[in-house]
């Protein structure tokens, strides 16, 4: 994957570095400075973007970027500057939900979180997607959706040596059947970029990265920020179990969709996959995984709370913006700056 354009001096300047050869000098004088004064980090492109492509380091990487950049001091540093101003945003964020879920009455928390999930009011995008949404509408959520489903589920790999017992063994599980069950080429991911590249798309792992929000990359951020962090472990566990609640009857609706306005049958074919995968996929997620470690450590109940209450927010967010768009006629994605030659750069399939 080539580096992306950047959309501003932070993204700028983490790009601009990893385009070059490692030196001592910092990538920015004062990260925290930089990042101090935004105004909504949630939705703010240069630093979700930065943030993404840091996160990426320790994924597949880059062409032409020196794997040993992956801890180099001041990247991390930027990052962590980054990191801190958006962790504190997905906390504001989510602080009643979470406040709200700590003290329902019950201490069975799988039980609190399916209450919580199944009773989320966010915007109705798969009940869009199901009736309403042309072709092009349809593609587009493909197209926001390659960004995280091309590495379908390797954020919560980060979790598994950070576990014991029960909730270790059932996330093991859980991830066996995400990456095909032991056949490559039923890999979830595998199977995204049969889907795109069926509907006349590039399946390249971010290839639509430079088209994407700010939104959408944060989606995928929240998800890194809490698998590649110990402490955070509870709210990565938390994320995975609220992301397996709130998949099965959308992914129904969705495939729907995609075989209503005759898109290829492979797209349909996916989220088929998910319809019943993921109705076992959350039992283990709550019962087992997110249960259990608070069964293990009750400390970490309000890390749980947080890591669902922010998919949970995030995703509502998203489909805000993607429906806001379509109401008013418009596309979702982004226009590249300069209409830059390269797959992320491609026109949309309609």
């Amino acid at each position: 994957m080539q580096l992306p354009l950047p959309r501003g001096p932070l993204s700028r300047a983490v790009i601009e570095a990893l385009a070059s050869a490692p030196t001592r000098a910092p990538v920015l004088a004062d990260p925290d400075a930089a990042v101090r004064d935004l105004a909504d980090p949630l939705v703010d492109d240069d630093l979700q973007l930065a943030l993404w492509v840091l996160y990426e380091l320790h994924y597949r990487g880059f062409d032409d970027v020196d794997p040993a950049r992956e801890w180099d001091p001041e990247l991390i540093r930027v990052r962590g500057a980054c990191e801190r101003v958006f962790e504190q945003s997905l906390r504001d964020l989510t602080a009643q939900t979470v406040g709200r879920a700590g003290t329902e009455e019950g201490d069975d928390l799988a039980e609190r979180l399916f209450a919580l999930t199944g009773s989320f009011d966010g915007p109705a995008l798969a009940g869009y997607l199901h009736r309403s949404a042309t072709a092009e509408q349809l593609t587009e959520f493909l197209v926001q959706r390659s960004i995280y489903q091309l590495k379908e589920s390797d954020p919560s790999s980060f979790v598994i040596p950070r576990l014991d017992g029960v909730p270790k063994a059932a996330l093991v599980e859980l991830q066996y059947d995400e990456y095909g069950d032991g056949h490559a080429e039923r890999i979830h991911a595998t199977l995204y970029g049969d889907a795109l590249e069926a509907c006349g798309l590039d399946r390249s792992y971010g290839a639509y990265l430079d088209r994407v929000p700010a939104i959408t990359l944060a989606v995928n951020n929240a998800m890194s920020l809490f698998g590649l962090h110990r402490r955070l472990r509870g709210a990565a566990v938390g994320h995975l179990g609220a992301f397996e609640a709130t998949s099965s009857l959308p992914s129904r609706r969705i495939a729907a969709g995609i075989r209503r306005v005759g898109l290829a049958e492979e797209a349909a074919a996916y989220f088929d996959e998910h319809v019943e995968a993921d109705a076992v996929h959350e039992q283990l997620a709550l019962r087992l995984i997110c249960g259990g470690l608070v069964d293990q450590d009750p400390s970490l109940e309000p890390d749980v709370l947080l890591g669902a209450a922010t998919c949970l927010h995030l995703d509502a967010l998203a489909a805000d913006q993607l429906l806001t768009a379509w109401q008013e006629g418009r596309s979702s994605l982004r226009e590249v700056p300069g209409g830059r030659p390269t797959a992320a750069s491609r026109p949309v399939a309609s």
